[in-house]
């Protein structure tokens, strides 16, 4: 049986912050005890189904609970959701319909168990308590906190500086959230340092209601592949869990040297002694990072895809990027004769229609850094002139096709 020490070990592994830790302790010590698991929870608003690996840092720490024998309860926020979390908006977010939510939900499921053990999940949407309160019950809720107190939260309290309106029903979404510990009666809820205020009000909320506290557990918000910004799709610094395995191995080795161990430690589950062993190996200069890197990239994309794959995608990453070849296999793609013109293709509609980016706005990022090459010379133009029939073009690091034109080339 694993001591405590070393379970803390694991757990705190990553953490920016644990409330508390004695606590912690008392619960881990009482579930060896009796041989009742810890129920741990992660409450997820399905606003935005696409998981990337920003979003896996949580999930990740559930998966190590759930190693050492403890059982998660994911709660999707059908409910909440129809509000949106207010955390970190300066204005009041759009309310989305039920219909969106349950569909977005359902897109959160299939890809949380990418990652938790299925056996010992517990998925549960929490309008099956919030919609059964009454009047009465929301007045003995929103009796438990003070406008203050709410008032408290940097988000509220900057826009109630700024004279930015505040919906009555956003003051209500930290309690509905809080709420959700309660009916499930929550050791310990894990989220992100953003979502400090919403878990300890169910802290707080729990006590209120006669119940013992749960552990409080905040991860960091993880750097996406720019090394500055926090992971989002939105800014084009992701890296999806459903990407293909040579694009997440790619885009893995993508990143800053310096985040090389904040990759291992938040997105893996290494070991805390492993993890102690890489930091001082990169820090004495013992290992070369970009060595480090490649088995940061095939741990992840292991992670996902299992070894084997993960392999084959490091043989590809050294094929095209440290051997300058092309990949063996490169998908073909047919110009479609309206993008023709007579002055050569609008770069910016090829890189959308042939799937390399998901709107204009990126294209255009990925034409102005210089990322995009056509025959291994890059482009800065927005219209490609001279493309003929088999040239090789190039997205990034990671992606090829190879044009297929009628008439050999397009402005001829």
């Amino acid at each position: 049986m694993m001591s405590i020490d070393e379970q803390i070990k694991i757990i705190a592994k990553g953490a920016d912050e644990i409330i508390s830790m004695d606590d912690l302790r008392g619960k881990l010590e009482r579930a060896q005890k009796t041989g009742m698991p810890l129920i741990v929870k992660l409450g997820m608003d399905p606003t935005a189904p696409d998981i990337h690996l920003g979003h896996t840092v949580v999930l990740r720490k559930i998966k190590q609970f759930q190693d050492l024998g403890h059982r998660a309860v994911i709660i999707i926020g059908d409910f909440t959701g129809m509000i949106g979390d207010p955390t970190g908006k300066s204005k009041t977010r759009k309310q989305l319909t039920r219909e969106e939510v349950i569909k977005n939900a359902e897109t959160y499921e299939k890809q949380i168990f990418k990652i938790l053990d299925k056996q010992m999940t517990e998925v549960k949407f929490n309008s099956e308590w919030l919609f059964k309160l009454n009047f009465a019950d929301v007045i003995k809720l929103a009796s438990k906190s003070t406008v203050a107190r709410l008032l408290e939260r940097d988000d509220f309290h900057n826009r109630f500086q700024e004279h930015e309106s505040i919906g009555v029903h956003e003051l209500f979404y930290p309690l509905m959230q809080g709420y959700d510990s309660i009916e499930l009666k929550a050791d310990v809820e894990i989220g992100g340092t953003d979502q400090r205020f919403n878990i300890l009000m169910g802290r707080n909320l729990q006590k209120d209601y006669g119940q013992e506290s749960q552990v409080a557990m905040f991860m960091p918000i993880l750097e996406g592949t720019d090394g500055i910004e926090k992971m989002s799709k939105s800014l084009g610094n992701y890296i999806g869990i459903d990407e293909e395995p040579k694009d997440m191995y790619g885009k893995v080795m993508s990143i800053p040297d310096n985040l090389i161990t904040r990759y291992f430690e938040l997105i893996t589950d290494i070991h805390p002694d492993e993890l102690a062993m890489i930091k001082e190996s990169l820090n004495s200069g013992n290992i070369n990072p970009r060595d480090m890197k490649m088995r940061l990239a095939r741990e992840i994309t292991a992670l996902y895809y299992g070894l084997d794959v993960a392999v084959l995608a490091e043989e590809h990453f050294k094929l095209v990027f440290q051997r300058r070849e092309l990949p063996e296999s490169i998908a073909e793609y047919e110009i479609p004769l309206s993008m023709i013109e007579s002055d050569g293709i609008d770069a910016v509609k090829l890189l959308v229609s042939a799937g390399f980016v998901s709107s204009n706005s990126e294209a255009r990022r990925l034409i102005s850094q210089g990322a995009v090459k056509v025959n291994g010379n890059k482009i800065s133009e927005f219209k490609i002139a001279g493309l003929c029939d088999g040239d090789v073009v190039q997205a990034g690091k990671l992606k090829f096709i190879k044009v297929r034109i009628k008439g050999q080339c397009a402005d001829k």
